[in-house]
């Protein structure tokens, strides 16, 4: 999916000029509007949005000068000085055009001009001006950490994660399809989200979607839609994740957890871009990056027979592997101030400070349910605080058994019946590597019920 057409200014007295290269523009893809005065162009600034200007230097006042362009250009720059401004001039000018790169304008063409040159001189331009807006919009992101927006912020101090950060801002422009692996409530989503954001997909939909949740009898229906009458409860026709998320991003969490036998129609999608329907022929094709999940060694997997090795191969075109909190001892408090404003946003509580025991507390904490349950213990605290300042008792953080051992099995009988089973879900999930599915046999559970308690107790 290529982005939105650019939209080019054009400022030109002679008229038979902008019809020419409105006709040039508009063969190469491109919008544009044409003005034939320095007024009627910072009008058209004023209101519109372009990704670049084209301006003459000569209107009415004279025909050589190019000083009334260059009045001009330094107006334009006063209104945007990130809009990109390239002039036109004759050949007998070019001191004047370098005397307006001089001013500010991005660069200049010679009338007559050559088509080739004046369309790479846009191009280049406008690609440059929208990476500024990325940059832009990533900067915006970074001052998320007041909790302000709806996008998670993605706070990576630690010398853990610079691996990680190198490695999203190399991919992340690219429509690669990436594989995020790291334990339960580490933050796969907000990479995922991080790596949308920074593409050249920024603008467009970004779908998630729990693929360890859907049960077979609904996958082909979430994922690829359906049609009226395809089934006993299909009323009307439904549009799938991938036809929603079509020139955006696909965020399939949980990616181990697809059945087998509802890998290999996942394969075809993305090898072919191509998908039917449930209960329709009709091919319709999509253009999606995939970005997929997973807290469990999807390779182990493979080779287990469990998940198919073309499918994987096509997921895994890069991986990024985020460790776990444990690891990361620098972000935990920046982390818990961003999730305590963020919480007390959203409960419209007045807003307190940690006391420097409870920010001890939260740095001694090994926490094996990583930043979701750094997050529940935050909220926790702003329901529960009642001074100044948030205290450890706050918090209620249970006994830690990587830190505490036997004592923390002993002290059982001081906890509440939530906080054991939160412990023995911790310790089932420990035993079994993370894995979701084993855990829950162990436990006498179903996945989906386990799931529920996963969340309930940010795990």
């Amino acid at each position: 999916m290529t982005s939105a057409p650019a939209n080019i200014l054009i400022a030109d007295d002679q008229r038979d000029v902008l019809e020419a290269l409105r006709l040039l523009l508009k063969a190469e893809g491109f919008l544009s509007q044409q003005v034939t005065s320095p007024e009627e162009l910072l009008e058209a600034v004023g209101a519109g949005d372009f990704d670049v200007v084209l301006i003459d230097l000569n209107y009415t006042r004279d025909t050589t000068s190019g000083s009334e362009g260059l009045d001009l250009l330094e107006r334009l720059i006063e209104l945007d000085s990130q809009l990109p401004v390239v002039v036109m001039t004759a050949w007998a000018s070019v001191e004047v055009a370098v005397e307006a790169m001089r001013r500010g304008a991005r660069d200049f063409v010679e009338k007559p001009w050559d088509n080739a040159r004046l369309v790479s001189i846009l191009r280049t331009q406008i690609a440059l001006r929208r990476a500024l807006r990325r940059g832009e919009r990533l900067a915006e992101e970074n001052r998320l950490l007041r909790g302000d927006g709806d996008e998670p912020a993605f706070i990576a101090e630690a010398a853990s994660m610079r691996p990680v950060v190198e490695l999203i801002e190399r991919i992340g422009p690219s429509s690669a399809n990436v594989l995020i692996t790291g334990e339960n409530g580490t933050g796969k989503g907000v990479v995922a989200h991080r790596l949308h954001r920074i593409s050249a997909r920024g603008d467009r939909p970004m779908v998630t979607v729990n693929a360890g949740g859907l049960v077979a009898t609904v996958f082909e229906s979430e994922l690829f839609g359906h049609v009226a009458g395809a089934f006993t409860d299909a009323q009307e026709d439904r549009v799938g994740r991938f036809e929603l998320a079509d020139g955006g991003t696909l965020f399939l969490d949980e990616i181990a957890n697809v059945p087998l036998e509802q890998q290999a129609k996942l394969l075809r999608v993305v090898e072919t871009g191509e998908l039917e329907r449930v209960g329709s022929s009709k091919t319709r094709r999509v253009d999606v990056r995939l970005l997929t999940a997973t807290n469990a060694n999807l390779l182990a997997e493979v080779e287990a027979g469990r998940f198919r090795r073309d499918l994987y191969f096509r997921l895994n075109t890069v991986e990024v592997t985020i460790p776990p909190l444990a690891q990361r001892q620098e972000d935990i408090l920046p982390l818990a101030e961003y999730f305590l404003a963020r919480h007390f946003a959203t409960h419209d509580r007045p807003a307190r400070d940690f006391s420097p025991s409870a920010r001890q507390a939260l740095l001694e904490q090994s926490w094996p349910g990583n930043v979701r349950q750094l997050s529940h213990a935050t909220e926790r605290a702003v329901l529960m605080v009642r001074g100044d300042r948030i205290e450890v008792a706050d918090l209620g953080l249970a006994p830690d058994p990587e830190t505490q051992g036997e004592e923390a099995t002993s002290t059982l009988d001081e906890l509440s019946l939530e906080e054991v089973e939160r412990l023995l879900i911790r310790k089932a999930l420990a035993r079994c590597g993370g894995k979701v599915s084993e855990a829950a046999r162990q436990l006498g559970l179903s996945r989906s019920a386990l799931y529920r308690r996963l969340d309930k107790h940010g795990l």
